[in-house]
């Protein structure tokens, strides 16, 4: 008896991950905040708070946006031509090679299918190690919006060689996952290899507590009038275009642009949407504050993998408005919990916003439904799910394993 509880005293004391030691590859761990980087954190932060080593290998600026989650070892890297905000690694050099085999890991955890990715993952290969990527964006669909559409078919090709080198693809949520396997990724049973990594929401910050007449006031924001938001990065690629056209069918009415961010398209929206206002990045509670006292929140991207600004207007007790595709579909249901368009073109994106704009309870009912919704995306059960992903690997030992031992 007294041994039983020895033991059991033993491994109630150790935590789920202690053993671990991932190897994380991103291609923006902090040095810009975007969605992916956001989720990055959270996992590797709960992983340590579970006893896990966590060491990250990513492009880093003398700016950071925010302070990182884990042991950050800067990997040599260059400025995207047009994109100088984002940097492009350089590959595994000798010195990250080196770093690697101090550190031993017991998984290699790949974020981004760029050079270091790639590199990492046949380094990771030759070891015999776990491996693992995960899918935050669809970068292949970025190609559009740069007159690219002729690289597509070869972006494809190099995207699909990347993943099925892998033991484990996670995909953001069941259509992406769907989505992966009927472009071929299942290949030689990968399709039993596709794991779901889903994205929390933090619902006290986005909350519709959170809402601040005073604030709208202080904006300019005339009591009468509906506020539309856009929250993310201002980059072409998440469908500003549109956007911005979307609000020209819209003029007469009292509708608000309430954009909420940063990024190198802030100009072009800035041209159009005089009327706009622009709060710049945002975060903490006041980044909580914008997006609560907006009445309904429009993204009209058709590259995120997740969604996750669907996600915090939904928390919010926004109405959202966003187009059919695989990641808003995971999201939302149509007419339930939010609105969404199977004609992703401003005609038909105004054509909703005026309806919504004419029928406030039909937006208050949506509203209030996306807050209960959100409720299913907690952070730290989903983070648990991809832990569970590397124990079923080998790469941390279970509670009983170490009873065994």
């Amino acid at each position: 008896m007294q041994r039983a509880d020895r033991f059991s005293r033993q491994f109630t004391d150790e935590k789920p991950a202690q053993g671990l030691r991932l190897a994380l590859f991103s291609g923006n761990y902090n040095y810009t905040r975007d969605g992916s980087n956001q989720a990055l954190n959270r996992l590797s932060a709960y992983l340590i708070g579970q006893g896990a080593e966590v060491r990250v290998y990513s492009p880093t600026t003398d700016t950071p946006a925010f302070e990182p989650a884990g042991q950050l070892v800067s990997a040599p890297s260059v400025a995207i031509p047009g994109r100088g905000e984002y940097r492009l690694a350089l590959g595994l050099t000798r010195a990250l090679r080196a770093d690697l085999a101090q550190f031993r890991p017991t998984a290699v955890h790949l974020s981004a299918p760029d050079i270091l990715g790639s590199q990492a993952g046949k380094w990771a290969r030759r070891q015999g190690l776990p491996l693992v990527a995960s899918l935050h964006t669809r970068f292949e669909t970025y190609l559009s919006y740069y007159g690219l559409d002729w690289l597509r078919p070869r972006a494809e090709r190099y995207l699909d060689g990347f993943y099925r080198g892998c033991d484990r693809v996670l995909a953001p949520n069941a259509p992406i996952a769907d989505l992966l396997r009927e472009q071929g990724l299942s290949g030689e049973g990968l399709g039993e290899r596709v794991a779901i990594w889903g994205r929390g929401v933090d619902r006290d910050r986005f909350s519709p507590a959170r809402r601040d007449a005073e604030w709208r006031r202080a904006q300019g924001i005339a009591d009468n009038e509906i506020v539309v938001a856009f929250l993310g990065r201002l980059v072409m690629e998440k469908g500003l275009d549109v956007l911005a056209e979307t609000f020209s069918h819209l003029c007469g009415q009292p509708v608000r642009p309430l954009i909420i961010g940063d990024g190198p398209a802030r100009a072009f929206l800035q041209e159009r949407l005089p009327e706009a206002i622009f709060t710049g990045h945002l975060d903490g509670a006041g980044l909580g504050r914008a997006v609560s006292s907006a009445d309904i929140l429009f993204n009209p991207s058709l590259t995120e993998a997740f969604g996750n600004a669907t996600l915090e207007g939904m928390a919010a007790g926004l109405a959202v408005l966003c187009p059919r595709a695989p990641s808003t579909s995971a999201l939302v249901v149509d007419g339930q919990d939010g609105v969404l368009v199977s004609h992703a073109d401003a005609e038909a994106y105004a054509g909703a916003i005026q309806a919504l704009v004419n029928e406030p309870m039909r937006r208050l009912r949506l509203g209030r439904a996306a807050r209960v919704s959100s409720a299913r995306y907690d952070w730290n059960a989903i983070c648990a799910s991809v832990l569970d992903v590397y124990r079923d690997l080998g790469a941390a030992p279970t509670l009983r394993a170490r009873s065994a031992a």
